[in-house]
């Protein structure tokens, strides 16, 4: 099997997004959390290359700024155990939990509002012929919500993205959301 020359060319960034951040941007504010997120995205393009697939725009906006969330989540989350910036990543010194919550916050808005558009686009209605996949947000909406009130609210020495794995209503709210989609994807029009 071939895996083509788009894989090729993913899997060349990835590298080289990989080792630019090992040489430098890991120390680069922003630039590290950014590059995190291209890494996912590359991800993304890779294994659609290796399918192959056709890559829609809307999963790679929703990808790119779920992986900021992420990112920028968990350097809050690093920052609050390591205040004085010594846990190992220089780059920590250069954010301060303030800064950090407006980037979540613009994130987390910009993230809502990428699903809720993908959700009632005119193309993914006609490909999944069905306008209710709007009926998906809520339960899109209280996952950010408990991923926020694991970050925010529970004292926890894990990152919130590790305590996710085990938060029952985390888990029980993705297999929620998981049922609704295949139903609405899968059901008589």
């Amino acid at each position: 099997m071939r895996l083509g020359v788009a894989f090729g060319l993913a899997l060349g960034a990835y590298l080289a997004i990989n080792l630019l951040y090992t040489l430098a941007l890991k120390r680069l504010v922003i630039l590290d959390v950014m590059a995190i997120a291209a890494g996912f995205l590359l991800r993304v393009l890779g294994g659609a290359a290796a399918i192959p697939v056709a890559v829609s725009p809307w999963l790679l906006l929703c990808t790119g700024f779920l992986s900021l969330f992420l990112g920028f989540s968990k350097r809050r989350h690093e920052l609050l155990l390591s205040p004085d910036a010594t846990g190992g990543r220089e780059v920590l010194a250069h954010y301060s939990p303030a800064f950090l919550d407006q980037m979540i916050n613009v994130v987390t808005a910009s993230t809502v509002v990428c699903y809720a558009l993908y959700a009632v686009d005119a193309q993914t209605v006609a490909k999944f012929g069905s306008e209710r996949l709007i009926l998906t947000l809520p339960m899109v909406l209280f996952g950010i919500f408990r991923y926020l009130y694991l970050a925010y609210q529970v004292s926890d020495p894990r990152s919130p993205t590790d305590a996710i794995l085990t938060d029952l209503p985390f888990l029980a709210n993705l297999l929620l959301w998981a049922a609704t989609a295949a139903a609405i994807v899968y059901a008589a029009p």
